[in-house]
């Protein structure tokens, strides 16, 4: 049986599913991964300084104006739309118990049209008021200014996503533990597990099927069922 038919059928006979998925979900869309060969954390930096200390919590509060600069230039792209990847989860979670808990901020799997999406790292699409705790979009946080005020209160208003620095908000990590602990299927789809503690998460998935997509090999030490290496649109658009 080829890979793509074993996937076919765990996916099949599974009764819950979590899709664990990171930054190369995206990249079939035409957003920058992390480290990959051609990843933002590969990319020399205009701004002189490594990316995870541009995408700090320390490094807002005291740079803040070049902060947001690069945050607009390189977290943002409005241009992007759901690829395969997307479109086939948004599709099966119509017929499947599916949870979908994603590391990256772009929005793109509510755009297909998923509903059961837990973003570890925030979205994009999300920003509030530092001090009155007004909300905006994406639309509204783009035309606050190169450093973004509050109409009301004139005060800063950050996007909500974890910056380096940050703790993951509890509920949200609380919400991922409990649905992996229920699944019978963990597909873990472009992500190279490196950023903590999001990638300790898997502990807490007691199943035997454990499917890894990814371009790279992932230092995974759990026993994997089964693994196919390639881009995750791609590989998702052969499956029914």
């Amino acid at each position: 049986m080829d890979e793509i038919s074993q996937l076919q059928e765990l996916i099949d006979n599974a009764k819950n599913i979590v899709f664990f998925g990171g930054a190369g979900v995206s990249t079939e869309s035409g957003i920058l991964d992390f480290r990959s060969e051609k990843g933002l954390y590969n990319l020399k930096s205009k701004y002189d300084k490594p990316y995870e200390i541009m995408l700090s919590h320390s490094y807002f509060e005291n740079n803040t104006e070049i902060f947001f600069k690069f945050y607009k230039e390189f977290m943002i792209n409005k241009e992007a739309k759901p690829n395969s990847a997307h479109k086939y989860l948004a599709k099966l979670e119509k017929r499947k118990n599916l949870t979908i808990i994603t590391q990256n901020i772009d929005g793109l799997h509510q755009m297909a049209g998923s509903k059961n999406v837990i973003e570890l790292h925030g979205s994009i699409h999300r920003n509030y008021c530092t001090n009155c705790m007004r909300n905006y979009n994406l639309d509204e946080f783009l035309s606050l200014g190169d450093v973004p005020l509050c109409p009301h209160c004139k005060k800063i208003v950050k996007p909500d996503v974890v910056l380096y620095d940050e703790p993951l908000e509890e509920s949200t990590t609380t919400k991922a533990i409990i649905k992996l602990s229920e699944a019978d299927l963990l597909i873990v789809a472009g992500t190279s597990l490196s950023v903590y503690p999001a990638a300790s998460f898997l502990s807490y998935f007691f199943g035997d099927n454990i499917v890894l997509i990814n371009k790279d090999e992932v230092p995974l030490h759990r026993k994997i069922k089964l693994k196919i290496k390639g881009n995750v649109g791609e590989i998702f658009s052969k499956l029914r």
